[in-house]
């Protein structure tokens, strides 16, 4: 089976991080003959305070991702949050990422499917699974070839997350590739004075459970120091971490 598999930064922090990170990406897929993806955002755009760090922007993030991919060789993704946005970052990256807050947001998904790029939309926190067939709908009718969804969980009260593994499942009826987003969904959204908060410990639990209930790949935030990082601190898992993680999803 072939697994779709995602990993990088929350944000582009500096070209230094992205090296680090990429290099190590390279080294698992030349030794476990996967094809991980790097992600990273240029923009964060929906971090919970004003104050908060959202990287360089789309022009510089682009083109540090550009590098990325001509160094090591990696196929990227990143997320977009404005129309506008998606033309030029369909020149670079390989995947368009629609944000789960922004899934129905059917101009923003016209965009992405117009690249002619793979579209993946993350399910919304207020969406079950089965209703995510209609922003497939809207990128397919745009002319996007290639549609996945991600799973990250559903709002369970305030400032807490729960996942509904069904969704996979349910998912997988309306497109073939369905991800775990393993990091964001052990958010504690808004919960962290003014930041999200979040547990990583139960990163690898959420993998194991979602590749139980048939998701066809999983989509990590990794970091060589989390805990220093400049977005979602609290929920990327350790980059050391990582190669030992995707051995045992794989086989």
């Amino acid at each position: 089976m072939n697994h779709t598999l995602i990993a990088g930064p929350c944000v582009i922090e500096s070209a230094a991080l992205l090296d680090e990170v990429a290099a190590v990406l390279a080294d698992i897929n030349r030794r476990l003959h996967t094809d991980i993806i790097f992600k990273a955002s240029f923009d964060k755009a929906n971090r919970t305070s004003i104050r908060s760090f959202r990287g360089p922007g789309l022009e510089k993030g682009l083109q540090m991702l550009a590098d990325v991919k001509a160094k090591y060789g990696l196929r990227l993704l990143t997320d977009i949050h404005e129309s506008w946005q998606a033309a030029p970052t369909g020149e670079v990256v390989d995947v368009i990422q629609i944000p789960a807050f922004l899934c129905r947001q059917t101009d923003l998904l016209v965009a992405a499917a117009r690249t002619g790029r793979t579209v993946n939309i993350k399910k919304a926190q207020f969406l079950s699974g089965k209703d995510m067939q209609y922003p497939v709908e809207k990128a397919r009718d745009a002319g996007a070839q290639e549609v996945w969804l991600t799973e990250r969980g559903n709002m369970m009260g305030y400032n807490n997350l729960v996942v509904d593994f069904r969704n996979i499942p349910d998912m997988l009826e309306i497109v073939p590739t369905v991800i775990m987003d393993c990091t964001h969904s052990v958010q504690r959204p808004g919960g962290a004075d003014g930041k999200t908060g979040g547990d990583r410990r139960f990163v690898p639990q959420m993998a194991l459970a979602a590749k139980a209930f048939g998701a066809t790949g999983w989509f990590f935030e990794v970091h060589p120091d989390p805990d220093r990082g400049l977005s979602d601190a609290a929920n990327m898992l350790e980059l050391t971490k990582l190669e030992g993680l995707v051995e045992r999803l794989i086989n």
